[in-house]
């Protein structure tokens, strides 16, 4: 009896990555399990990209597409268009994967199919690849989109979905050049059943550069991504679930206006949660704790 080996299809756009990108391709090439196609797509670089793919290129699993700058989202949602896999994992340009993460994730599906989204743990690197921390947020399993409405708990780069989510609930929605994986990982809650698995399935580099890392651009884009969840999946929670889930959001950007220095911002903030989950504890006393600040 043939065991059936799953093609996956690796997604990972890139833009001006050139010194990194060799280290997130050869980190897919040493994978165990070698039954993969990986479409990389250089999103108008202007660095010497393709200097640094041209090695590659005579392994026929890589398919390399090109477009002008249209950021991340749109590279995907190509790479998508184009993949067979049954299964999708995204592999960000400056960030790699241990050898066994595809074998492991592979095998995992398999002792539980009921799972939709498989997902773990990073290791947070620095520019130059020194280890920065293991500490990971809490993550959860199963029906998540309550713990999703408060803050994202996937990590991109460690995961593994069926095709079929995207099939059925689209790519990339594209409407935000920022949080974009947020908008995905919600929206796929609404209907998917989440396996985290306590595994360091990615390095993930940390840079100056990076859009993720201006907070305050951040927490107003999510609040319009679980703004648009609430009005698009209106069943995905009961009404209460929703409220405490954006108190909780609220709650989160009034302490970090109040940690930054805003804290009349943060009171403001805190003064929204409240609305939302009135009798709840944890919201008095963050307000407590801003204001006393």
């Amino acid at each position: 009896m043939s065991l059936h080996r799953p093609l996956v299809s690796i997604i990972t756009p890139t833009y001006n990555r050139a010194d990194f990108l060799g280290e997130a391709v050869e980190s897919v090439l040493s994978q165990s399990y070698p039954d993969f196609e990986f479409l990389i797509v250089d999103d108008g670089s202007e660095d010497n990209t393709s200097e640094v793919l041209a090695p590659y290129l005579n392994d026929s699993r890589i398919k390399l597409f090109r477009q002008e700058n249209q950021g991340q989202s749109v590279a995907r949602n190509l790479a998508l268009a184009e993949a067979k896999g049954e299964f999708i994992c995204f592999l960000d340009s400056d960030n790699y994967w241990p050898k066994q993460k595809l074998e492991q994730q592979v095998r995992l599906f398999g002792a539980h199919p009921e799972t939709d989204v498989l997902y773990g743990d990073n290791v947070i690197i620095d520019e130059n690849g020194r280890e920065i921390s293991r500490k990971n947020m809490s993550r959860y399993s199963g029906r998540i989109a309550y713990q999703m409405i408060k803050d994202n708990c996937v990590a991109m780069n460690t995961t593994m979905a069926r095709r079929k989510c995207f099939d059925e609930m689209g790519g990339m929605s594209g409407k935000r050049r920022v949080a974009d994986d947020y908008d995905l990982w919600l929206r796929l809650s609404a209907k998917y059943i989440f396996r985290y698995e306590p595994e360091y399935w990615a390095w993930y580099r940390v840079m100056e550069d990076q859009i993720s890392s201006d907070k305050t651009r951040r927490f107003k884009v999510n609040e319009e991504i679980i703004r648009d969840f609430r009005r698009d999946y209106p069943d995905a929670l009961s009404i209460k679930e929703f409220d405490r889930g954006f108190a909780h959001f609220h709650l989160r950007k009034g302490r970090y206006l109040g940690s930054a220095g805003s804290k009349a911002e943060g009171i403001k903030e805190i003064g929204k949660a409240i609305r939302y989950a009135p009798l709840e504890y944890t919201v008095w006393r963050s307000f407590f704790a801003v204001l006393l600040k």
